[in-house]
């Protein structure tokens, strides 16, 4: 079963270098959005599994860029190092800006929303600069920027649409009482 394991991961960290993924996997913040702002415990559930298994969905690169093989190695390195207080901190952000970003939808607040997606992510962006050289900070950082911003504007876009809808509505049923 470990060698299993073992084959399985490593099958996973081939496929991760694809750096395609590192496009993709920012923009399940959208659905998460969403299934926060409907209340939804499974739309939830079933998009952090998508998050967590999408590293594998696209093909290993036959040729993996030198950033993608340097940010790699030191996230793997990073992974894998002793967890120090400060490291479990860290990476306990994680969960915390999912948490912040679900609440702040639950209870229908735009502006700790883009907090809690902003924030995130651009603590995701400084980590890379810290435990990766330049090369592959850089190489992640496209990816990271690009994500955040689509989701902001998806977010702020559908938003005010839903807002506007609802002024509209709401000047409707005043004008036929």
């Amino acid at each position: 079963m470990v060698e299993w394991l073992n084959e399985l991961g490593a099958w996973a960290w081939a496929r991760h270098h694809n750096e395609l993924s590192w496009y993709v996997r920012p923009l399940f913040l959208l659905p998460f959005a969403y299934f926060s702002y409907k209340r939804s415990w499974w739309g939830l559930a079933a998009t952090l599994v998508a998050l967590a298994t999408s590293m594998a969905w696209f093909p290993a690169p036959e040729h993996p860029t030198a950033g993608a093989i340097e940010m790699l190695a030191a996230e793997r390195e990073y992974l894998l190092g002793e967890w120090t207080p400060v490291k479990l901190a860290a990476g306990l952000l994680v969960p915390l800006t999912f948490g912040g970003l679900a609440a702040a939808l639950w209870r229908r607040s735009l502006p700790w929303a883009l907090v809690a997606i902003n924030g995130g992510g651009l603590f995701k962006i400084a980590w890379t600069f810290v435990v990766s050289d330049t090369t592959g900070a850089v190489q992640h950082l496209w990816p990271a920027v690009a994500g955040l911003t689509v989701v902001n504007v998806v977010l702020v876009v559908v938003w005010r649409r839903r807002q506007a809808g609802h002024v509209v509505a709401s000047a409707h049923a005043r004008s036929s009482s």
